[in-house]
């Protein structure tokens, strides 16, 4: 038996892994990239975590997004660059927030050890709005880690822990501890959270809003920042320095005799800390590698004390001994004093002017209100056209009470009501990604998770996600909506339809083939306006035990209309008045002057409501 309790030597990485295990963690993902790729290889070292390569950074957070949704603890790591890979699933993270905490491990390398850039992703944090915290060391690389899962879950966000090579890669003594065993939090559908729909949306960005405030109320708490006080006869009291991460390791070897500030939570920034800390200071020296990331917010507040930072500290590279022992040496008059006279701080403060722009004085209507304009208009929600071949899928899979992991199309609009499908919508490719985390994070989820991917969409990013699903022996069902066209921004060509931009005949490529070639052995294509077929596709296909693909085609409803429509009607004297036709959303269905009837101007003759009356009253017409 692991002996949990005992001090070891870990790299950074190596401690990230064991904070993993030591949370609870139930899914992993990654994709390799120096300087993160270690975390994932220790992390397959505790058989209690799934763990898996994901062909792309996106995928893996898409996965990671999957298992929180479904109730599990779920860490991805990535390098710096991995998360411009990933920016589209994780910028509305921030937006859906999490249910199991959901950490993600943004490895920096400054200096360009193996990178082509040196990107610094403390941006990321700011933009979208989460937490980020940043070890200095293996011992924080695991506590930070364990208590960013904390955050995750009581803030309801993602949560950013930034490392980089020199803490990645340093070892440290770490005081390791035992597995806290999480079972996965029960599934409760919320199409109001996980659905980024506009209307959703728009309430979930004021939660961000309003959850920001409260993170920076948490930010200015003792453990979020440390204050290390000299004790020797040299102390100077009136300098200080702020720094993060590993800098905090150099500040602390060079500036022996100053008071310094290292701040472990960097978004949000601690500013009643900071200002408490410079207030007796006639100098801050703010220590950051890259960019002035601390240095800018800081300068922001206003202080009545000098501040230094990037004009002595470069913009590039990594910061070392001799970067400080320079600055060191201009401060307290060593050999280098009188360099010291010749790059004297100066406190002069640049006040940029700005102009106020006036509003055009020769505007003089009245400014009507929102809800004046709106008033005597009837509401009319989003919808799925009449005869949309995407709406009998969604039918059935509600009948089948399927866990739907939804993408961004026309079919996104299938959380409404009546149909309320959609489990989840992240991203473009992202419900692939979650079908995947989700049986992964709970077995429960095995034979009752499906993803829905459209045509263009699967073109655009769900191959690489097909083939992750495929390659980590993912057993829930892809379903292509494939209507041969980009439907929701005005029906556009893709390589499914073997037509270019400029109207030249090209290849047509189907879905079907990817799956193919990814090594899918169960691949089903069905018309969707075949109701009992469509049916009986997918009962079968999620019976089965392994990955299962099915193409649901048939063109959009806008782009082909038979030349014949066979029409229906409903009979009023069968009609019992159920009410069953109207659940099932299609617009030339309506219920009015206490009667349900089919408007014929809208109806476009698919047919499919015929199949929907258990009573029969609704009939075909030629």
């Amino acid at each position: 038996m692991e002996n949990n309790k005992n001090l070891r030597l870990l790299t950074g990485n190596e401690a990230i892994a064991r904070a993993a295990y030591e949370s609870g963690v139930t899914v992993a993902t990654a994709y390799p990239g120096t300087p993160s790729t270690e975390i994932l290889e220790n992390v397959s070292r505790y058989s209690q975590i799934y763990c898996q390569w994901s062909v792309n950074e996106k995928v893996s957070l898409e996965v990671a997004s999957g298992a929180s949704i479904a109730g599990a603890r779920a860490l991805v790591a990535m390098k710096h660059v991995g998360l411009n890979v990933a920016a589209d699933p994780f910028m509305t993270l921030s937006y859906t927030g999490v249910t199991g905490g959901l950490v993600i491990i943004s490895a920096d390398d400054p200096g360009m050890h193996s990178s082509q850039n040196e990107q610094d992703n403390r941006f990321y944090a700011r933009f979208a709005k989460v937490p980020m915290l940043e070890p200095s060391d293996s011992q924080e690389a695991l506590d930070m880690v364990k208590d960013a899962f904390e955050i995750s879950e009581k803030f309801d966000t993602p949560v950013l822990v930034r490392t980089t090579t020199r803490i990645s890669h340093s070892r440290s003594m770490v005081m390791t501890g035992s597995r806290q065993d999480k079972k996965p939090k029960d599934y409760v559908k919320n199409s109001c959270k996980y659905v980024m729909i506009p209307a959703y949306g728009r309430e979930r960005h004021l939660a961000v809003l309003d959850r920001w405030e409260k993170l920076k109320e948490l930010c200015e708490q003792g453990y979020y920042h440390l204050l290390h006080t000299p004790q020797s006869s040299k102390a100077v009291k009136d300098i200080g320095i702020i720094t993060s991460g590993v800098s905090y390791q150099y500040a602390r070897e060079v500036f022996d005799n100053v008071p310094v500030l290292k701040l472990n939570m960097t978004n949000p920034v601690c500013s009643n800390i900071i200002s408490e800390f410079s207030r007796d200071k006639r100098l801050v020296i703010v220590i950051e590698e890259l960019e002035p990331f601390l240095e800018e917010h800081i300068r922001l507040l206003n202080l009545k004390v000098e501040l230094a930072g990037k004009q002595f500290f470069p913009a590039y590279g990594e910061l070392g001994i001799s970067a400080l022992e320079k600055v060191y040496c201009q401060l307290f008059g060593t050999a280098s004093g009188k360099a010291a006279d010749n790059n004297k701080v100066s406190g002069e403060k640049i006040i940029e002017d700005t102009q106020r722009i006036e509003s055009f004085k020769g505007y003089t209507a009245k400014k009507l209100r929102q809800d004046e304009i709106l008033a005597g208009l009837p509401p009319r929600p989003p919808v799925l056209c009449a005869g949309c071949p995407h709406r009998s899928v969604f039918h059935v899979l509600k009948k089948l009470k399927t866990a739907v992991m939804g993408d961004i199309g026309c079919y996104t609009l299938s959380v409404l009501p009546p149909l309320n499908s959609l489990d989840s919508c992240l991203c473009m490719g992202a419900g692939v990604g979650q079908a995947l985390g989700m049986e992964k994070a709970n077995k429960d989820f095995k034979g009752r998770v499906v993803a829905v991917i459209g045509d263009s969409t699967f073109f655009h990013s769900g191959i690489t996600a097909t083939i992750d699903n495929a390659y980590n022996n993912g057993t829930n069902v892809i379903i292509v909506l494939d209507n041969g066209t980009t439907a929701m921004t005005g029906q556009q060509d893709h390589p499914g339809t073997g037509r270019t931009l400029m109207s030249n005949t090209s290849v047509q490529l189907k879905p079907e083939d990817f799956a193919k070639a990814a090594g899918i052995k169960n691949i089903r294509v069905v018309d969707p306006s075949d109701m009992k077929t469509l049916k009986k596709v997918f009962e079968e296909e999620l019976n089965r035990d392994e990955l299962s693909f099915v193409v649901c085609r048939r063109p959009c409803v806008l782009i082909e209309k038979p030349k014949i429509i066979s029409k229906v009607y409903i009979d009023q004297n069968i009609c019992k008045e159920c009410g069953l036709c109207l659940k099932f959303g299609c617009p030339a269905i309506e219920f009015k002057d206490s009667r349900y009837s089919i408007n014929s101007v809208l109806c476009t003759g698919c047919n499919v409501c015929a199949d929907i009356c258990k009573f029969k009253a609704i009939i075909k017409k030629k």
